[in-house]
């Protein structure tokens, strides 16, 4: 029996049920790979799984961490389109947070050159958070206003240039402190807005010539979404995709009618169950880096056993780009 080290979640609560262990190391089935991990993520979805208040009840004990980037060190059978050695980039439901890690092979993209681990390791769920929020929910149209919650976090930093990339004519972007709005500005954010100021809702009307914005990326919650909506232009659309506060917030649907607005929810692992939408995006988002439109900005890296650090980190919201673990 072989075994590893990896992050073991055995009770829900704070960062320090993050235990640094031993576990079976698993093996590849049919049309399956093993990962040598090299760098994995670190996300706001594995900080609610840990307090067990993710979209979906989550059974214990689970390993946390859906996206990796590392080598190929044992292929399954049947499995044809990679082999020992390849450096490639995943999204898992679980088990990231590991010296080896099982992925279909359907899902493993090769990493293109020149790409390090951490900076492929930073992309796969914030970069497709991103992509499908404002494409493919948001249905962002060429010359479209859009505001940015959080503009500083992994999926708005990314987010704010996807925007740009994707046709937007305005990107209003919010943070809590002018560091972190000059992050975003130096993203391409035309318009930066202090969210921790009563006012913000009002700035982003102003922003926009009183028509508020046409889409909305809201993961706050609280009363994020209520004033969202305050702020949004007739036929406009929230894409809700988290609730960072961990109070989710309420809307009355009959509210939605006078101006016709749209709530749309996002939930990746939906996109992860459609190859037509998963891999093409994420082949494109790689494409951006590689040429140089998108830039990654990596908030810190911690080693494998300091995972409560982390959590800690990111959920104190005392950092800005994105968080990773090297096993």
């Amino acid at each position: 029996m072989a075994w590893m080290k990896a992050i073991l979640v055995e009770e829900f609560g704070e960062p320090d049920v993050l235990q640094y262990v031993d576990v079976e190391r698993p093996s590849p089935g049919e049309r399956e790979a093993l990962i040598e991990v090299r760098s994995a993520g670190v996300n706001y979805a594995d900080t609610m799984r840990r307090r067990n208040q993710y979209v979906v009840p989550q059974d214990l004990p689970f390993i946390p961490g859906a996206e990796v980037a590392g080598t190929v060190a044992e292929v399954g059978n049947g499995v044809e389109g990679v082999a020992i050695g390849d450096r490639v980039v995943t999204l898992l439901g679980m088990g990231g947070y590991a010296q080896y890690a099982v992925a279909p092979e359907r899902s493993l993209i090769p990493l293109p050159e020149g790409l390090d681990f951490d900076h492929a390791a930073a992309i796969p769920l914030q970069g497709l958070t991103a992509y499908h929020c404002i494409k493919t929910s948001g249905a962002l149209k060429e010359g479209e206003s859009i505001l940015v919650h959080a503009a500083a976090g992994g999926v708005g930093t990314l987010s704010v240039q996807m925007a740009k990339l994707l046709g937007a004519g305005t990107v209003i972007a919010t943070a809590s402190s002018e560091e972190k709005l000059d992050l975003a500005r130096s993203l391409g954010a035309d318009v930066l807005i202090d969210y921790t100021e009563e006012d913000w809702p009002e700035k982003v009307r102003e922003a926009t010539d009183g028509k508020g914005a046409d889409v909305i990326l809201e993961m706050v919650g609280s009363d994020f979404p209520e004033k969202n909506l305050g702020c949004l232009n007739v036929f406009g659309r929230m894409v809700v995709f988290g609730a960072a506060s961990r109070e989710r917030g309420t809307i009355v649907p009959a509210a939605l009618m006078r101006r016709c607005h749209a709530v749309v929810g996002f939930y990746l692992p939906q996109v992860m169950r459609r190859p037509d939408l998963f891999v093409p995006s994420l082949q494109e988002v790689l494409g951006w880096i590689s040429s140089g439109k998108l830039k990654l900005t990596i908030g810190g890296t911690y080693p494998l056993e300091r995972a409560a650090e982390a959590h800690s980190a990111l959920e104190g919201r005392l950092t800005t780009g994105k968080l990773l673990l090297n096993p």
